[in-house]
């Protein structure tokens, strides 16, 4: 079996849950200009269409401006409201995008220290430094690919002048190449430990060398790395 990663958009505005056909709603009648060209478009009664919108209006404020008659025959506008509950949902919708979409890596490992909400968590590939669960011992370390950086092991930088905590070791093994952007599997040093995925630009790739036998530094922010219990 096959489990795939995947997610609806909401937004909470009040006691009101937008939702994206709410959103297509709101599009179709800046589109059309009109509320019953709106429903007529996406297939939906006029009623229910209006009832959902003063649903959402009650919660979020006026949404749609109405005009009558008149040269331009009159229609039906967004106000600055609506194009902006638009804009957040589209910024949302984005941002849950990039988190269904890209890879995650796991390490396993054993809480060792704590600081406050970070703990150090003792890897086959080295200790790891993530936001881990209070009570959590046995855990497994979730790293998701756009938030790691390669580096050159013979590099000058130094990742305690950076905020990045986690410096793991390791051998380029795959590398799959896009228009702009390259997807790069790194075996990790270390007895039984897993491989980890890295998203960089195609850039970044070619300065680099990024190329299967390539000895690279794989780093990532505490705050990047997740663990969950492994226990539960």
């Amino acid at each position: 079996m096959t489990l795939q990663k995947d997610f609806e958009t909401h937004l909470s505005v009040g006691d009101v849950t937008v939702t994206e056909r709410d959103v297509e709603m709101l599009r179709a009648i800046d589109r059309y200009g009109s509320m019953h060209r709106a429903a007529e478009e996406l297939g939906r009664s006029y009623p229910h269409l209006q009832r959902r919108l003063v649903e959402i209006e009650d919660a979020a404020g006026e949404l749609t401006e109405r005009s009558r008659g008149g040269e331009g025959g009159g229609g039906t506008t967004l106000t600055p409201a609506a194009r902006d509950l638009t804009r957040q949902f589209a910024r949302l919708h984005a941002e849950l995008h990039g988190v269904a979409s890209v890879t995650e890596s796991v390490l396993a490992g054993t809480v060792t220290d704590r600081d406050g909400e970070i703990a150090t968590v003792a890897t086959d590939a080295g200790p790891v430094a993530a936001l881990v669960p209070d009570e959590a011992s046995d855990v497994e370390v979730c790293i998701r690919s756009d938030a790691v950086v390669l580096r050159d092991p013979d590099g000058t930088t130094d990742a305690a002048d950076t905020s990045l905590r986690n410096d793991l070791t390791g051998t380029v093994t795959g590398v799959e190449t896009g228009d702009a952007v390259a997807q790069i599997t790194v075996e990790l040093d270390g007895t039984d430990s897993p491989e980890l995925v890295a998203l960089v630009t195609e850039r970044s790739r070619s300065s680099l060398a990024l190329e299967p036998g390539r000895r690279v530094v794989a780093s990532f922010k505490a705050t990047a790395a997740r663990g969950i219990d492994a226990t539960a």
